[in-house]
């Protein structure tokens, strides 16, 4: 898949070869700035390279000027109904604005918009959802709806090409996967832009990863999406964790910390469960890029723990502990994740999680 046109937002490279992006939303009220820019500095701790604020009215675009002067990652002013909020937000420091071509408003306004982010450097995102079309569309998005967003999308991108922009990023989300995926296909054989891959009201933390983990998946491993965002019902700092982890399965971000743990079954003789969790906790409070195996009989256990950078298999009541490859120490299942945690230290010049 040829690269994709690079825009820059806010100084994060999006498109043109560049790492694919994590970013986020926030669910706070915009015009509470604490407790935005609380969240705002969560997510970007979690690893999201890009925020994005809901403006659905003048005291939220009142506050954009005092999130940009704090946040430590750009942030992306979300638009809809009212492009005049567009332009206040960019004229308040936005890197980016999204704008959904079903409710932005006529071509004068759009018009606006541009004139205003080509002025102040910000990137426009045409930002299409199946919920929201424009009402010509709403027909055909009944027997066709991949191809109803892709016409909305590719009809939006003329249009700011008419006005001599073209710093666009282009996105077309479906609450389907299945949409999603045929929508960005097709997209990507049409437009140059960069693409920002999401499956728009996923759903909750469980179901909703399930059907993120599947559209992105599939697109990203067809090297299709510059800028990705997990749209799950809940905290915002779990849609990092997870979009990370999507692109960590995919090689396409450092790896990180990754917990190898069986599934258990009747040939398991120790309590498996809170050891990978409790595992998994403290690898990730260490930062560390490892791969450790959480294993729980002597079937596979032995084998995959030698594998790992590190490991322990648990027997009846006890366990073994892996480092590169080879067993270190046998120890009792109560003692076991500290003691492997006392070996990641003394190899690695880490202090002993808790």
């Amino acid at each position: 898949m040829a690269s994709r046109l690079q825009v820059n937002v806010g100084g994060v490279p999006v498109g043109g070869g560049a790492a694919v992006v994590v970013q986020s939303m926030t669910n706070t009220r915009t015009d509470d700035v604490e407790a935005t820019l609380s969240q705002i500095r969560a997510l970007a701790t979690a690893g999201a390279a890009l925020v994005r604020v809901a403006v659905p009215d003048r005291a939220a675009a009142g506050a954009v000027a005092a999130l940009v002067a704090e946040s430590p990652v750009p942030l992306i002013a979300d638009v809809h109904f009212d492009h005049s909020l567009a332009v206040a937000a960019i004229g308040a420091g936005a890197a980016g604005v999204r704008i959904n071509p079903g409710n932005i408003g006529s071509e004068r306004e759009v018009r606006e918009v541009v004139d205003a982010a080509r002025e102040l450097g910000a990137v426009i995102r045409v930002g299409v959802n199946s919920g929201s079309l424009q009402r010509d569309l709403r027909v055909r998005e009944e027997t066709d709806p991949a191809g109803a967003l892709v016409e909305s999308a590719v009809r939006y991108c003329t249009l700011l090409e008419g006005m001599g922009f073209t710093d666009i990023k282009v996105s077309a989300k479906s609450s389907s996967p299945l949409v999603t995926i045929a929508a960005n296909r097709l997209l990507a054989d049409r437009i140059p832009y960069a693409l920002h891959l999401g499956v728009t009201e996923a759903g909750t933390r469980w179901a909703g990863s399930i059907r993120s983990a599947v559209a992105l998946g599939v697109l990203l491993a067809e090297g299709i999406g510059d800028t990705i965002r997990v749209s799950l019902t809940g905290d915002p700092v779990e849609e990092v964790r997870v979009a990370l982890e999507i692109l960590r399965t995919l090689d396409l971000a450092p790896r990180g910390a990754r917990v190898i743990a069986c599934p258990t079954c009747g040939r398991t003789r120790i309590d498996l469960e809170p050891l990978a969790l409790e595992v998994e906790r403290r690898l990730e409070e260490l930062g560390l890029d490892l791969e450790v195996a959480v294993m729980g009989c002597v079937v596979n256990g032995p084998g995959e723990a030698r594998k790992a950078d590190f490991g322990i298999a648990g027997g009846d009541g006890e366990g073994v502990v892996f480092a590169q490859g080879r067993p270190v120490r046998k120890v009792a299942q109560a003692g076991l994740v500290d003691a492997l945690f006392a070996e990641i230290a003394s190899r690695k010049g880490t202090p002993p999680s808790r």
